[in-house]
């Protein structure tokens, strides 16, 4: 069910409807559950059983380590958990792939035979709500976490709908305290609390979800044309041009994925759910790492708490250690977001960017970055880490090898021809336009903090106002469809 469409909005104000007439908290976190596995069944079909499996066997997982009086029993149902989770995904997400690479292989040694296809369905938010209910084992196996004491409190939490299918991926420490009752002097509260639709947090989530549609519908889904263009066959175009298709595809991706969030954000918050941010404009990074600290932040804090930093525990002050945890971790993260060998470059590229740049900051005396924190160091910064992250998004963008590697080399070794990027620019106005109102906008965010929270504090009729500032752009240039989020593939 995708949020641009109008079975969504219709979803939505059915759910919120009955929320906010039956008052019974018992009902209203069942009536929650239930809708959120019909908005995947919706999209899914039968897939749905799968995220039944995940709920379950993590559920009881967790309640197993917590019990457990040895260490090794823990270990062992940590290990059962760790592995039927991971094991689902990789079978549904990954066999074909690896079928592939083995066919490939046989191939090259004249075997004469091929293993058949499973051509597998993808589950839709699977590697999301994976992530999502494996933070909870670890953090459990960790000490950190106290299991939930029913079904109903983990199945809301892994299978809540607005961040369902495309996240941000949510901790289990941050949304289940939110589901217990607040009481005055009493720590920790058993008790599931009502859930009450405030005007401040209707006025929020409606502000929020607004800009969410107007960054998808507006932007990303009118500079996709242009993407394409470029991309479907990159080979003999200008450097420039490819410049343009890497510049264009950065700023639709985050529009699309970001877009996603801020809907998925504000709908929580219309039900007193608060998800942490997913990003924080990324393109005024000034490194690699401060790229990571912004741009899908709940996946990149993931990978770095549950995988990063067990890596190099005992031995971060080697670099051989740092430099090869940074990039098995971004390999591994290229990984979850497709079985295609595109997403790993993606991710080693990013290793290979991050690991250098961790190792550097270490080695480089205090002193010498004086520089670094000048107004013209910072621009400096943040433009050299740009021209990196946009180099990525060709690995991220462009699936064969050919395509990749010709636009790679015409994004590094420029040809200063101009003549094909003008005529591209001239077919494709708009979308050149867009990705220029882009720009000042997200300038204007970037200096101005808190900008959702201050609209959804205006009087009414200013809200309005805004309301309709950002309806009005969207229904003009409105493609025609709704196009699928880039995410619902990962």
């Amino acid at each position: 069910m995708l949020f641009t469409s109008i079975d969504f909005l219709l979803f939505f104000f059915v759910v919120l409807g009955f929320i906010a007439i039956f008052h019974y908290r018992k009902f209203q976190h069942l009536f929650l559950i239930f809708a959120s596995f019909f908005f995947l069944y919706y999209t899914d079909n039968y897939l749905v059983i799968l995220l039944v499996a995940i709920i379950l066997l993590n559920f009881y997982t967790g309640k197993a380590i917590f019990s457990s009086k040895s260490t090794k029993c823990k270990k062992l149902f940590f290990i059962i958990g760790l592995g039927g989770s991971l094991g689902t995904l990789g079978f549904f997400k990954y066999a074909d792939f690896a079928i592939m690479q083995f066919n490939l292989l046989g191939n090259y040694f004249d075997l004469n035979s091929e293993i058949p296809f499973l051509n597998l369905a993808l589950p839709i938010g699977i590697s999301f709500y994976t992530f999502q209910s494996l933070s909870y084992i670890f953090d459990i196996y960790r000490g950190t976490l106290k299991p939930c004491e029913s079904l109903k409190e983990f199945s809301l939490f892994v299978a809540f709908f607005p961040p369902l299918v495309a996240g941000p991926i949510v901790r289990a420490s941050v949304f289940l305290p939110q589901l217990k009752e607040k009481i005055q002097n009493v720590k920790n509260s058993t008790k599931l609390r009502q859930i009450i639709i405030h005007n401040k947090n209707l006025k929020f989530g409606i502000t929020l979800m607004s800009i969410g549609f107007f960054k998808k519908m507006f932007f990303a889904d009118n500079i996709s044309p242009l993407v394409d263009n470029i991309f479907s066959n990159p080979i003999g175009l200008e450097s420039f041009s490819i410049m343009l298709g890497a510049f264009a595809f950065g700023i639709q991706i985050y529009c699309d994925f970001s877009g996603y969030s801020d809907i998925a954000i504000g709908a929580a918050a219309i039900f007193g759910f608060k998800i942490p941010l997913n990003f924080n404009k990324p393109f005024f990074a000034r490194s690699p790492s401060d790229y990571w600290s912004r741009w899908h932040i709940s996946l990149s804090s993931w990978v770095r708490d549950y995988l990063y930093y067990p890596l190099v525990f005992k031995n971060r002050k080697k670099d051989i250690v740092v430099f090869s945890s940074l990039l098995f971790s971004m390999l591994l993260m290229g990984l979850w977001h497709g079985a295609s060998w595109n997403f790993i470059i993606w991710g080693g590229i990013h290793g290979l960017f991050l690991a250098f740049h961790t190792i550097l900051r270490t080695k480089i005396p205090q002193s010498s970055t004086n520089f670094f924190k000048s107004r013209i160091g910072i621009v400096f910064s943040i433009i050299v880490t740009q021209y990196l992250v946009f180099f990525t998004f060709l690995a991220f963008r462009i699936q064969d090898f050919e395509h990749m590697l010709y636009s790679m080399q015409k994004y590094v070794f420029l040809d200063f021809a101009t003549s094909q990027t003008l005529e591209i620019i001239s077919n494709n106005e708009f979308a050149v336009s867009l990705i220029v109102l882009f720009i000042i906008l997200h300038f204007i965010s970037f200096k101005k903090d808190n900008l959702v929270k201050r609209i959804s504090e205006f009087r009414l009729s200013y809200w309005g106002l805004f309301l309709f500032m950002i309806i009005l752009p969207i229904t003009l240039f409105y493609v025609g469809s709704s196009q699928q989020f880039i995410y619902f593939q990962f």
